[in-house]
């Protein structure tokens, strides 16, 4: 019997229904896109924040709204998150068969997702995805910027950058596939020192150096290993927005930073969003 994972956040992270889900995700484009400068060839990975979207989500849809030109391309998803719920070493891949959003169903690749599995330190768990918002909420932007794609959902748990980057290596593929690191950054300082922590996070990452520590970034140990395979694979990092919870709907006295980053062999043109030190 097919099984599908249901939204976890629907309505708390992102709106519940599926035409206000879609109006939401549809602005946030349209905006992004009005600030995005296109890139010369397709992101072969993407790193893009995970909160709430009246926090996070103009900054992911600056990373997304790059996808624009080379959607009809990308068929394949590689999405790597962070748990925030359920402890376990490794990282894990889900058992059902699809993953649930308001605006329909994204099916699992199971031809990649069981050559993952039989990777040491992959594992399968159904408790580790149920709860988890740090791959749900990137969903509906994919839902609308892509045409039909599948989807390889894995949550990271205590998981070394070695680890991660052989996952990425064995799922790499061709144009057809995206790597998207899920990550916040800064969890909880004030305005200014969320601003200097990030900037040098940020310029870690631009710098392929790694290892992140681990209080940098919730999905440090994925950014790690992207890193890691990037170096591998001669990408260039471009920092495509920059900013906090201060610049959106957050209070400035306790903010959460977020970041977009794109991967490709030829660098684009850095932005940084509203900051860019």
């Amino acid at each position: 019997m097919r099984t599908i994972r249901q939204p976890a956040v629907a309505g708390r992270f992102y709106p519940g229904r599926a035409h206000e889900l879609q109006a939401s995700v549809d602005g946030l484009l349209a905006d992004a896109r009005m600030q995005t400068t296109p890139l010369p060839e397709c992101p072969k990975a993407l790193i893009v924040p995970h909160a709430g979207y009246i926090y996070s989500g103009p900054s992911a849809a600056r990373g997304y709204a790059l996808l624009d030109p080379f959607a009809a391309s990308i068929r394949r998803v590689v999405l790597l998150g962070p748990a925030h719920h359920v402890w376990f070493a490794g990282l894990a891949l889900p058992d059902d068969d699809a993953f649930a959003t308001p605006l329909g169903e994204v099916s699992i690749e199971r031809t990649v997702a069981d050559r993952l599995s039989a990777l040491p330190g992959v594992i399968h768990s159904d408790d580790a995805h149920a709860p988890e918002h740090s791959l749900e909420v990137q969903l509906p932007f994919l839902q609308r910027v892509l045409d039909e794609f599948t989807l390889v959902p894995l949550v990271v748990g205590d998981a070394g950058a070695e680890l991660v980057a052989s996952v990425l290596e064995e799922a790499w593929g061709g144009p057809e596939t995206l790597l998207l690191i899920s990550s916040d950054l800064s969890h909880y300082l004030s305005y200014d020192q969320a601003r200097s922590t990030d900037a040098d996070t940020i310029a870690r990452i631009l710098a392929l150096a790694w290892p992140l520590p681990d209080r940098s970034a919730c999905g440090a140990r994925g950014i790690n290993g992207l890193l890691l395979a990037a170096r591998d694979h001669n990408l260039v990092p471009t920092l495509v927005d920059a900013r906090n919870s201060g610049d959106t709907a957050g209070d400035p006295s306790r903010v959460v930073g977020y970041a977009s980053v794109s991967f490709s062999t030829h660098p684009g043109t850095t932005s940084g969003g509203d900051h860019d030190d």
